[in-house]
């Protein structure tokens, strides 16, 4: 069972609240448990929570998702998690099985893929738009740092330059995906994450196409697939049909917030030959009488 608390609980307000109730309730409480004005110890953790209530419980679609499902529908681990991933649209009965971190903080300013839930977006930025701009944590230095693809799969280490010309070296934890910002004791990281020319990512799964020859998808048999980390044998079906999808569990990537890694999804796309030698013509045309018998 979570153990948040309820928005309307968080911003001291009933399920009866107006918009403008909850924008004013937002006003009070985010000033009151700005890191920047309040020392207690839980300050920061009070802000942040008040901020994740304030962006379900402003925007009237996740506001009545909330009222409906509670803390689950915005929870990757409960499965509700939906959406339209590269992949939607084909059909996922039957898989076949084979088979945080360090002094900072992360954000995703984009929205939930596939299976993901919602990301929250950093709570200084809902402060600085909110509020204009006019608050000195605002005003906090903002990097860009590049990585590759297997970079944001593994984690990396960066050296960035600061404003004042000296070199800090800074840690990107396993997980983060493009756009992702880390907010570390006096600046922020936005990350730019390259593409893969064979991996294609939807949150923490990661989705391969795999070209099988027509012989393996009608007679079955052993197929090597390279993973992100190795490579693994998955045994194919007789009679698979083109552009099915094998599940590989845990063969994914790493959750950014918490425990668990993703799946990968190999996804067999048979593959018809363009010529064909007189033997094999002649074996086709035996094969297409037989199936006229």
């Amino acid at each position: 069972m979570s153990a948040k608390r309820d928005y309307y609980e968080v911003l001291g307000l009933d399920k009866n609240a107006t918009q403008a109730d909850i924008k004013s309730a937002y006003r009070k409480a985010a000033l009151k448990y700005h890191p920047d004005r309040n020392k207690e110890k839980d300050a920061e953790a009070k802000f942040k929570e008040i901020n994740e209530a304030y962006q379900v419980l402003s925007d009237k679609q996740k506001r009545q998702t909330y009222d409906q499902f509670g803390h689950a529908a915005f929870d990757p681990s409960s499965g509700m998690g939906g959406g339209a991933g590269p992949f939607s649209g084909f059909d996922f009965s039957g898989f076949g099985g084979a088979g945080q971190q360090g002094p900072f903080t992360w954000s995703s300013t984009r929205g939930s893929d596939a299976g993901g839930g919602f990301d929250f977006s950093d709570p200084f930025e809902i402060f600085e738009q909110f509020f204009g701009g006019g608050f000195a944590r605002a005003r906090r230095p903002r990097y860009g740092v590049n990585i590759s693809f297997m970079e944001a799969v593994r984690g990396s280490e960066k050296e960035i330059t600061l404003q004042d010309g000296k070199k800090k070296k800074i840690k990107i934890p396993a997980g983060v995906s493009n756009g992702t910002r880390i907010r570390f004791d006096d600046f922020d990281v936005s990350i730019d994450v390259g593409v893969h020319p064979r991996f294609k990512r939807d949150n923490s799964d990661v989705f391969v196409d795999e070209y099988i020859p027509f012989t393996l998808a009608a007679l079955g048999g052993e197929l090597k697939v390279e993973t992100l980390n190795d490579e693994l044998k998955i045994k194919i079906r007789p009679g698979t049909q083109s552009h099915t999808l094998i599940r590989l569990r845990g063969e994914g990537i790493k959750h950014l917030r918490g425990r668990g890694v993703g799946d990968l999804y190999v996804r067999l796309i048979v593959k018809i030959p363009e010529k064909l030698s007189r033997e094999q013509k002649r074996l086709l045309e035996e094969w297409k009488k037989l199936d006229q018998e």
